[in-house]
């Protein structure tokens, strides 16, 4: 094992080189940026083809994706500068530094639901019919993006030793202050090389989303109203992140409680999202089981004794023939 490698060592899998940055013409380019950047192109050409299936105009969702990427970017990072105020209030500057990190999903998600809900209403879109895909593209996002946090050694979780352990060299940390008394009681030496065990959270978070990205993907063709599939991605991923940001090292805290802002929202997500699913469940239901109108019930007397009448005159028929 060198400085540069990650390591799950019950379930034996070792990654010998896990770069930070590649570099291209002497200039370091940031792996974290390479695969978010792979995520956002691939979760365009996903919303795209599937404009393409349901025969919708692919230039306005075009517009939507390019629209709701600038909102997505504005708004994580916005987000992420709001509840770390204490580490940007010196210096401002640092707020526009995206090379330095700090973006939050939560934000993206704002960011991009608001510049999509103008794009919508510009453009004479159905806000929740686009919303519907956008879950796909934002799952897409989420699973790439999360490996990201992986090569950056970052948004992990506190110390274990059981089946998924990750071990990661001391000195590569991005972020000291994530590491906590008890990782550095359990600290570990391999090959000379002095690691922290912990629980891989980027993982837990990709997988979970990846299972919510099946699901979705499965279930569309079922899908029995607008904005269905998206409150259904909301609160499938509030539910697993409520559970996985409750493992981390680095929470955004809301002021100075030790209130995670992400599991709150991520809770306010699972119950807004059952509200409004029950809801418009509900409401099929009953439109099934209302009586038909006066009209239609008597079209429907009219058209059963049409059909009484030619199966008898069919069955006189047979009688005299025989």
């Amino acid at each position: 094992m060198t400085v540069n490698s990650i390591s799950f060592p019950n379930l034996h899998i070792t990654f010998p080189y896990v770069p930070k940055t590649i570099s291209v013409f002497g200039f370091d380019i940031a792996i974290y940026g390479i695969i978010m950047a792979s995520g956002m192109i691939l979760a365009g050409i996903f919303v795209l083809f599937e404009a393409k299936r349901l025969k919708l105009k692919q230039d306005d969702y075009l517009d939507l994706i390019i629209w709701g990427l600038i909102g997505g970017i504005v708004g994580a990072r916005l987000y992420y500068v709001a509840f770390s105020w204490n580490d940007y209030k010196d210096n401002l500057l640092q707020i526009f530094n995206f090379r330095a990190g700090g973006l939050a999903i939560y934000g993206a998600v704002i960011g991009g639901v608001l510049a999509g809900f103008i794009v919508c209403k510009v453009r004479k879109m159905s806000f929740f019919g686009s919303a519907d895909m956008a879950a796909f593209g934002l799952l897409i996002g989420q699973v790439l993006g999360r490996w990201g946090n992986f090569c950056n050694r970052e948004a992990f979780g506190t110390y274990t030793n059981g089946l998924f352990a990750m071990l990661i060299p001391y000195d590569m940390v991005n972020r000291t202050q994530d590491i906590t008394d008890e990782m550095m009681r359990n600290m570990v030496t391999v090959d000379g090389i002095n690691c922290i065990s912990v629980h891989p959270t980027f993982l837990y978070e990709s997988l979970w989303n990846l299972g919510v990205l099946i699901f979705l993907l499965i279930y569309r063709y079922r899908k029995k109203f607008n904005g269905e599939l998206f409150f259904l991605y909301l609160g499938l991923y509030g539910a697993g992140r409520a559970w996985i940001e409750g493992l981390r090292t680095d929470p955004l805290l809301i002021g100075n409680t030790n209130i995670r802002v992400s599991q709150v929202l991520a809770l306010v997500l699972v119950f807004g999202s059952a509200i409004f699913l029950a809801f418009n469940y509900t409401r099929l239901i009953r439109k099934k089981q209302e009586p038909l109108p006066r009209t239609t019930t008597l079209r429907k007397m009219k058209q059963m004794e049409a059909e009484k009448i030619v199966k008898d005159s069919q069955k006189n028929s047979s009688d005299t023939t025989s």
